[in-house]
């Protein structure tokens, strides 16, 4: 029924360039913009919505020693017309200047059985793909990890704010499966399951 209403709207007008945005100027949120919500309830009452988990990765950019990647569970499809999904990144993380400037990243959807490597991207300043078994995306070259349920190759589109974090749009080059028998990680109540 939705590829129809789909179908039905793309003849009756013609087809609009998407336009992009204007960019907004990055800048930190105001005591006077601070909702009376504290971050530890709203930690709690969200914990409550269960989310995928992925890893995010990159190439080296150039003077990098080797490849960035981080734990997110904050990636959702955006877009089918282009193919555009999203990730949310934290403002203070050491590894999304990394991913910035490469330009490129993969997005990398974790199945139930790789909480161990999720925990290995979760931390800081450590050498995360120590032992780690992947190859390369074929458009970004971005590690895509072994054992993944699947991985999306993608172009970085856009980057804009959201209170302390940063929202990253990522146009889609290419993409896959892995073991699409496996169940997928999932986090809820501040664990995995």
């Amino acid at each position: 029924m939705a590829e129809a209403a789909v179908r039905y709207l793309r003849s009756t007008r013609p087809a609009a360039p998407v336009e992009p945005l204007p960019r907004p100027e990055l800048r930190c949120v105001g005591e006077d913009e601070r909702v009376p919500v504290g971050q530890a309830e709203f930690r709690r009452v969200l914990g409550n919505f269960a989310t995928g988990v992925a890893v995010i990765t990159a190439p080296a950019a150039e003077g990098e020693c080797g490849p960035a990647g981080f734990a997110c569970q904050s990636f959702s499809a955006l877009s089918l017309d282009p193919p555009l999904v999203v990730f949310m990144v934290g403002r203070t993380s050491t590894t999304w200047p990394r991913i910035a400037r490469a330009g490129v990243f993969c997005v990398n959807v974790l199945a139930d059985h790789q909480g161990a490597l999720c925990r290995g991207f979760a931390v800081s300043g450590a050498d995360k793909f120590a032992g780690v078994a992947y190859d390369a995306a074929p458009r970004s070259g971005a590690p895509r990890l072994a054992g993944a349920l699947a991985w999306i190759d993608c172009t970085i589109h856009a980057v804009h704010t959201g209170g302390d974090h940063l929202i990253v749009v990522g146009r889609v080059d290419a993409l896959g499966t892995g073991d699409e028998e496996a169940a997928p990680l999932l986090f809820h109540k501040g664990r995995f399951r």
